[in-house]
């Protein structure tokens, strides 16, 4: 299943970085303007390369038509991504080996939603 490349956009990691940067400041920016406190919220919210894992783990399950997957296929989809991008090596085993208590955490049954 994973044992093709795995390239769903030929985009540099510098580049998936500033777009998930960008899209980090937008939620803060976002949850500060409703008024909530940075105390509250910015443990939570995941890390620029967090959200770098978790998007190419999205394209990667569109690309693979996989909807809802096995807590098999989404080690092995994690794991890939750590193969393909050693920088992102911390980030991935980080991800595997926390409890799913975040709603964008991979392994969450939240996200399956």
């Amino acid at each position: 299943m994973f044992d093709q490349p795995h390239q769903p956009r030929s985009v540099s990691l510098e580049v998936l970085r500033a777009e998930a940067d960008d899209e980090l400041s937008v939620l803060i920016e976002a949850r500060l303007r409703h008024g909530e406190d940075p105390w509250d919220f910015m443990e939570v919210l995941p890390s620029v390369d967090e959200l770098v894992v978790m998007t190419i783990r999205h394209e990667r399950l569109d690309l693979a038509g996989i909807t809802h997957p096995s807590a098999a296929q989404n080690y092995e989809m994690l794991r890939q991504i750590a193969l393909d991008h050693p920088p992102l090596v911390e980030t991935v085993w980080r991800l595997l080996g926390r409890p799913p208590h975040r709603i964008w955490d991979s392994s969450s049954p939240a996200e399956a939603s």
